[in-house]
């Protein structure tokens, strides 16, 4: 176990590099599971939930490298097991989406119900009703999900409600069924669009990827390619909103502006000067106080569920007042908690959080809930008085590549000490 120790008052400024996104490299490293010739992922970052998944299909008898620039080739053709255990899945959501390539490539497989942050119930049943309507027999017993087909049969699908994970399940599913499927009120994430490119560059036929409508033409076979991970727009958002906080200036290289749209936009909101080009992006809050905003999550392309608790942070040394609102998981407020301990003025209704911005925060000991969660708590102890220490840190090592290594090459006083 680690913490981290960080001492408030400092002013980002400098130059960084965004890493390539734990939300899409997740599900595109699962895709490999429908290839019968080796990949070749690049851009992948160096997280915990990588490393995870790499356990999981090495179990499997998937064959992994992984290079000095953490690149990746990954070859399925020697799985011998068809089986996702509990202590693996337990511990990561994601690894339900071996599902669908397993039972689409394999005719079946036996999955762990999933495991991850505690941030709300995400229940699996959208993607296993899905690919009961493709011709699935599927069982849950003992935890697991017991699942067969000879072959998946091409259906129109109608999500109840949008689901990344499950749009994402489904489709990998659908590009080896017998005829065509259609996921109607699909999740429009890039994370998914960036899934959908690997998978056409495998030889799948997509359609409509980045729309609530996507067709899949299913195929005989995939076949293995080279591919490069999107850039993480959550990381790129992260250390925007850990900038604006601490009314410093910094340029992010390989971030993808285009994808952040309604991040800068409330970061403008905020005060902050925002320039963009297509690979970059510059943000300059020339050592001015932020101004309170108000904020409401949904499904992309609206504000990101997974950026309200760094605004959280924001919010809670901004002018004003401001609310937070959450609508996507009912159970992510647990860092205002934690936030409160350290002097924010915050009142939750339901499921709004109402902010009264304070001049200060005081350092004090905090303790993270989720990935999210602890990003937040870290962008706090930026501009609290004192040493803030941040305790069970490994839920921020599943989704931030070196966290505390790119905010000290802004000028931050942070460092990774043991428990």
């Amino acid at each position: 176990m680690e913490k981290l120790l960080i001492d408030g008052g400092c002013v980002l400024e400098g130059e960084i590099r965004v890493s390539g996104a734990k939300n899409a490299v997740l599900p595109i490293l699962a895709a490999t599971l429908l290839a019968d010739g080796p990949m070749q992922i690049a851009n992948v970052p160096h997280l915990q939930d990588v490393t995870t998944t790499m356990e999981l299909l090495g179990r499997m008898g998937v064959s992994l490298t992984l290079d000095e620039h953490m690149n990746i080739e990954v070859n399925s053709g020697p799985i011998k097991e068809l089986f996702a255990p509990y202590e693996v899945v337990k511990t990561m959501r994601a690894s339900i989406l071996v599902l669908g390539p397993l039972l689409a490539r394999f005719g079946e497989a036996e999955v762990s119900l999933p495991g991850g942050c505690a941030i709300g119930s995400r229940p699996v049943n959208l993607h296993l009703h899905g690919l009961e309507a493709m011709g699935a027999e599927i069982e849950v017993r003992g935890g697991y999900i017991h699942a067969k087909s000879k072959r998946l049969k091409g259906a129109r699908l109608v999500m109840d409600n949008v689901t990344v994970t499950g749009t994402e399940n489904l489709m990998m599913a659908a590009t080896l069924a017998v005829g065509t499927t259609v996921i109607e009120n699909a999740a429009r994430e890039p994370e998914v669009t960036d899934l959908a490119n690997c998978l056409i560059k495998m030889g799948a036929k997509i359609e409509g990827a980045g729309t609530g409508k996507i067709t899949i033409q299913g195929v005989d076979r995939l076949h293995g390619c080279q591919y490069s991970v999107l850039t993480d727009r959550i990381e790129t958002g992260t250390f925007l909103v850990a900038t604006a906080i601490t009314g410093g200036h910094v340029r992010l290289k390989n971030a993808q502006p285009k994808f952040l749209e309604s991040i800068l936009m409330k970061l403008k909101e905020a005060g902050a000067k925002v320039h963009c080009d297509e690979n970059w992006v510059e943000i300059d809050m020339c050592r001015r106080r932020p101004k309170s905003i108000n904020v409401c999550t949904a499904p992309y392309p609206a504000f990101p569920t997974d950026m309200q608790a760094q605004f959280t942070a924001l919010n809670c040394i901004a002018e004003g007042s401001g609310t937070i609102t959450e609508s996507v998981f009912e159970n992510r407020f647990m860092h205002i908690q934690e936030m409160q301990r350290m002097g924010a003025k915050i009142k939750v209704t339901g499921n709004t959080a109402i902010t009264t911005g304070v001049d200060k925060l005081v350092a004090a000991p905090v303790m993270a809930t989720d990935l999210r969660a602890s990003a937040s708590l870290i962008l706090a102890g930026l501009i609290a008085d004192g040493q803030t220490v941040v305790d069970r840190i490994y839920h921020i090592d599943r989704g931030y590549e070196c966290i505390e290594e790119k905010l000290m090459q802004l000028g931050a006083s942070i460092r990774r000490v043991p428990h």
